[in-house]
């Protein structure tokens, strides 16, 4: 799982509480996080390939939200295989691992395994928190028209710069001056705990405060889409609404046990001794928690897929097709076998009004679509309910 306490364990003159938990059942835990990591591997890698029988939908263009949900599933991937491995050589060489707590010891490999396996695991899931937000921002900048494949780049910018720079610093403040004096007091530690839990706070805090707003946002622009605000539309602003819903539920389940622990944590090491009998409940509680985040943390990356798109099904189609590319296909497909009408050519004895109108329309449905993508029931109503679909 992702916790502040992993870099904190690579320090020699760790504090009672982080050796409370990293030393609680260490091989029941590490099972635990191999377990859960290698089922969300491989249910998320299945939700991302293509579908026997699944016709790719044809995009006017490409969207940069259906971009951004493809890079948190592969942050997804990434810290879970970080956590595999982690896991896996602290099963497989206890030995290794022993000599961590070894100070001033002549052999640096455990403790550079330590710290670059916990950097590796909190970068990938802090940039999944950034890139996560991103999607939010790009959520209500799409139905206001002002966002674009142009804007990824800045997108790209902000979560790669941010997370690096607070991984680095994180980490320098809590092993400063070296890693065998670290952690002699809470000025080490706090700062990179604030580093780590920042950008989870902004994803829970500003996420649901712009997607209220792009939920508003949507209600505007199917009322004006038509002039009129009939039952589709609303059960399609509806679902949209519920597809923020169950993101952000997804992110509230996988990491408030992290708050949670972490708030029992520092409660203990501000205890002149934690192990103190009026503790015991706190001291259970935390432990209970620590194992909740090694089974929920890695089961993020599942979970999102299935808020994102939706069950996709078991039939694989892994037979390579020509002129496409099917990771951006896959983000924007649905179960069925429903497509997206493609872009219209149209001719000079066309008239100008008609082309202006139905352009306009086709933006709307466009910014609409971007954010009901993988639902099937919406997209339908969507392309049955479009200028362009009744044209045809």
């Amino acid at each position: 799982m992702a916790s502040p306490r992993l870099e904190t364990y690579c320090c020699p003159n760790r504090d009672a509480a982080t050796q409370l938990v990293m030393e609680f059942q260490p091989e029941v835990f590490c099972g635990v996080c191999i377990g859960s990591a290698s089922i969300s591997l491989l249910l998320t890698i299945l939700q991302l390939l293509p579908k026997k029988g699944q016709s790719p939908r044809k995009m006017p263009k490409a969207s940069s939200s259906s971009t951004i949900l493809l890079l948190i599933s592969i942050c997804d991937i990434l810290g879970g295989l970080g956590m595999i491995f982690r896991s896996s050589v602290w099963l497989g060489f206890p030995g290794f691992i022993a000599n961590i707590s070894v100070v001033n010891g002549t052999d640096v490999w455990p403790s550079t395994f330590c710290v670059g396996s916990a950097m590796w695991i909190q970068l990938l899931y802090s940039a999944g928190f950034w890139w996560l937000f991103c999607y939010a921002v790009d959520s209500y900048l799409v139905v206001r028209r002002s966002a674009g494949l142009s804007t990824i780049v800045l997108y790209h910018m902000m979560t790669w710069g941010l997370a690096v720079m607070l991984c680095v610093e994180g980490i320098a403040l809590l092993y400063y001056p070296s890693l065998s004096s670290c952690e002699n007091g809470l000025e080490h530690a706090i700062p990179h705990y604030i580093t780590t839990y920042a950008p989870l706070l902004l994803v829970l805090v500003a996420n649901p405060i712009l997607f209220r707003r792009t939920v508003s946002a949507v209600a505007s622009l199917l009322k004006g889409r038509q002039g009129i605000y009939t039952e589709n539309e609303r059960r399609l602003g509806t679902e949209i609404q519920m597809r923020f819903f169950k993101i952000m539920l997804v992110f509230v389940i996988c990491w408030s046990s992290n708050i949670i622990n972490e708030t029992l944590l520092f409660y203990l090491e501000m205890q002149p001794d934690i192990n103190e009998m009026p503790l015991k409940n706190i001291r259970s509680a935390a432990l209970i928690t620590w194992i909740i985040m090694g089974v929920l943390n890695p089961m993020q990356g599942f979970l999102f897929t299935l808020a994102f798109y939706g069950w996709t099904g078991w039939r694989v189609d892994l037979k390579w097709r020509k002129r496409e590319i099917p990771w951006e296909s896959m983000s924007s497909s649905t179960v069925g076998e429903n497509t997206y009408p493609a872009p219209v050519n149209y001719q000079s004895n066309i008239h100008d009004s008609k082309k202006i109108s139905t352009t306009d329309s086709q933006q709307t449905d466009e910014a609409i679509s971007m954010l009901s993508e993988g639902n099937t029931s919406s997209d339908e109503r969507l392309t049955r309910s479009s200028p362009i679909y009744q044209g045809w």
